[in-house]
């Protein structure tokens, strides 16, 4: 392990919009007034992992768990520092931006030890995401056998899967990619470029906000999505979820039951190669944005802080940047969300996740972990 204290705050140089109202058609986002203020981070480099996905601490134990997009699961234990492969994950499809994806513990993993997992693999009619669950033994790093309990709209394309997943109220939440495959995000049913609400046994949940439609894909919590690449639920049970736009555009959404975020009929991006896409405004049928970066910056994933290492950061969204290599904090009040620090990085944040003591550990594309807290005095 090598640990250097590094600067890395920077004046907040990207245009941004905070949407706490909706915007006007046409209305264009400025630049912040506030620079973020002169912090260091102590930064300590851990191990090096093939293509790291999502991070999760398991409740109760020293353990963290790491997914690698090109395939396996490692066991990481904290106290010291060893890392094992854990055997039985599923077979993965890691072509384009497929492969292994989230994995969350169970709302009782005290108890059971279950993990669910969500990954890509092949199917007769193309790529397809899929969610499954199994019990992971710790001391052998041996998963069980696995129960696949969802299961994405298969399409020809190998990008924008999202499935990114929220144990929250006792349900379980999957992002689920338009697959680029946009008009499909406002098919009632298709169940990609949507939200959706499972049960932990991965039936839909009870009271869809779409159940009126007979015809609607299972599950639909919310539609119109591009590539959601996070999800997240703040202290007080509100659900936000960041999004990659086209060029420009990428979003962070308070989620709302039955709400439909526009895509692709709305958005403050434009097509790549600079085709026009109508700005959300008052007068159209979509939820907007509460913020949103122009340029972009490629969320990876969204964590809402709760700890109290960082003082001040509690119900903060934390999101990493993949084409910004960097790391933004975006300050939550009730409904509203205000962008209010950017750190450079230097590499594209793939995983942010917080650690029981508070400490914020990060995965990179480039295969790093490191582990991030405040300056020492």
């Amino acid at each position: 392990m090598r640990t250097v204290l590094t600067l890395v705050s920077t004046s907040c140089l990207l245009l941004i919009g905070c949407a706490s109202d909706r915007p006007a058609s046409g209305e264009e986002t400025t630049d912040t007034d506030a620079a973020a203020p002169a912090t260091a981070f102590s930064i300590a480099e851990h191990d090096q992992f093939e293509a790291p996905w999502a991070l999760e601490f398991l409740p109760g134990t020293d353990d963290l768990l790491i997914t690698q997009r090109t395939g396996g699961l490692m066991l990481r234990d904290q106290a010291s520092g060893e890392v094992r492969e854990v055997s039985g994950a599923p077979n993965v499809d890691s072509a384009g931006q497929g492969g292994m994806h989230d994995v969350v513990a169970s709302p009782t993993f005290e108890q059971d030890q279950v993990v669910y997992l969500s990954w890509v693999s092949s199917s007769d009619d193309g790529a397809q995401g899929r969610v499954g669950r199994a019990e992971l033994n710790l001391d052998e790093a041996e998963l069980g056998d696995i129960e696949e309990i969802w299961q994405q709209d298969p399409a020809q394309s190998t990008g924008h899967f999202a499935l990114r997943m929220l144990m929250h109220e006792d349900h379980l939440f999957v992002t689920s990619g338009d697959r680029q495959e946009s008009d499909l995000a406002q098919d009632l049913e298709s169940n990609l470029g949507s939200i959706v609400r499972l049960t932990l046994a991965g039936e839909p949940a009870p009271g869809s906000p779409f159940a009126e439609d007979s015809d609607a894909a299972a599950g639909l919590y919310t539609i119109g999505h591009r590539n959601p690449l996070g999800i997240a639920a703040d202290s007080q049970g509100n659900l936000w979820s960041s999004e990659m736009g086209p060029e420009g555009g990428d979003e962070l959404n308070l989620i709302i039951e039955g709400a439909n975020y526009g895509w692709p009929e709305v958005s403050m991006g434009v097509h790549y190669g600079g085709g026009e896409i109508p700005d959300h405004s008052d007068n159209d049928e979509f939820e907007p944005p509460r913020t949103y970066w122009v340029p972009a910056i490629s969320p990876g994933n969204l964590l809402i802080y709760q700890g109290d290492l960082f003082t001040g950061w509690r119900d903060s969204a934390l999101l990493g940047g993949l084409s910004g290599q960097n790391l933004v904090r975006v300050e939550l009040d009730g409904e509203s969300a205000e962008q209010v620090d950017e750190w450079e990085m230097g590499e594209r944040i793939r995983a942010v996740e917080e650690a029981p003591d508070g400490a914020l550990w990060i995965a990179t594309d480039a295969g790093a972990l490191m582990e991030l807290r405040p300056p020492r005095d």
